[in-house]
């Protein structure tokens, strides 16, 4: 069987044995960061994050991530403690400590703070928010198009935790994962609750037929901020897109497939619950739209 990847996969990098950490104001080395066992994220998973990636000295698209998480923070009610200009700061600092430049993935993470006993109330987090920031020298390593496998979780209705919150409590998504993992697949295709096409575990889902670029609604899904783009870049640049409803049926039969993501960017797939896509590689108009963001972001960092 071929070796399993993630979409997370990195190259080795012996510098981040040695990378500071931010965690509450201070930046401190990787083994002097620690939270508190009461913190609400560790005990409830009671946070918001943001996964954010450098190149050429500049964070991409940050006015976007900042959106989200603010929005995200006031979702869940949860006071982040500073502004943007506090959190660009916060970054900013910690970036210049690690003397950071390029091939920068950073993690961002806030919650509640610390509980006064472990239980779930958001009222006994009486210390806090709590704020860690992880930057790492990550540059992505895929050595090949991404295997999935349609999974029976599903990405959860509004009502009861909506998926367009990027909360610390992710174990639906880790279950989906599991279960792919154990179909000998790489990361798991979730279905939305009508039985449609929405995501992957970690990542958001394109497929293309006949020249046309097909992602889900976005009703169930993460609207991820490289998918925002993806769609943004098709339109300026006449490729068709569309945001719809369509089955395993339309993605079996797909000419490619590709994942979206701030990490990877743009990764194909290779298969889908062992039906090959196209070729099995990554097709022309995946390429196409791979190098329409590369020149999107060197605009947009100043390369």
């Amino acid at each position: 069987m071929t070796e399993p990847v993630t979409t997370h996969q990195a190259e080795d990098d012996p510098r981040n044995a040695d990378i500071l950490i931010y965690v509450n104001g201070r930046i401190v080395p990787k083994a002097e960061a620690v939270v508190s066992v009461y913190d609400s994220g560790f005990l409830m998973g009671d946070g918001v994050w943001e996964g954010l990636r450098l190149y050429h000295g500049r964070w991409a698209f940050l006015d976007d991530h900042l959106d989200r998480l603010f929005e995200s923070a006031k979702a869940l009610d949860l006071d982040i403690g500073m502004d943007r200009e506090g959190v660009v700061a916060a970054l900013e600092s910690l970036r210049e400590a690690n003397g950071m430049h390029d091939d920068v993935h950073a993690r961002l993470m806030v919650t509640r703070g610390v509980k006064t006993h472990p239980f779930q109330h958001p009222s006994l987090s009486r210390s806090g928010p709590t704020m860690v920031i992880l930057m790492e020298h990550s540059r992505p390593s895929i050595p090949r198009p991404v295997r999935l496998a349609t999974v029976p979780h599903v990405r959860g209705l509004p009502m009861t935790q909506d998926p367009k919150l990027n909360t610390h409590s992710k174990l639906n998504c880790i279950l989906a994962c599991i279960a792919a993992e154990k179909a000998g697949a790489d990361e798991a295709l979730m279905l939305d609750v009508h039985g449609f096409v929405n995501t992957t575990n970690a990542c958001n889902f394109f497929i293309v037929r006949k020249g046309e670029v097909w992602t889900s609604t976005g009703d169930y899904c993460m609207n991820g901020v490289t998918r925002a783009k993806v769609i943004e870049l098709c339109r300026e640049h006449g490729i068709p897109v569309h945001q719809r409803n369509y089955s395993l049926v339309d993605a079996y039969g797909a000419d490619e497939a590709f994942l979206t993501g701030t990490f990877g960017a743009q990764t194909p797939v290779g298969a889908i619950d062992g039906r090959p896509i196209g070729n099995g590689g990554m097709g022309p108009v995946t390429e196409r739209i791979r190098a329409l963001y590369k020149e999107r972001i060197a605009r947009e960092c100043g390369a």
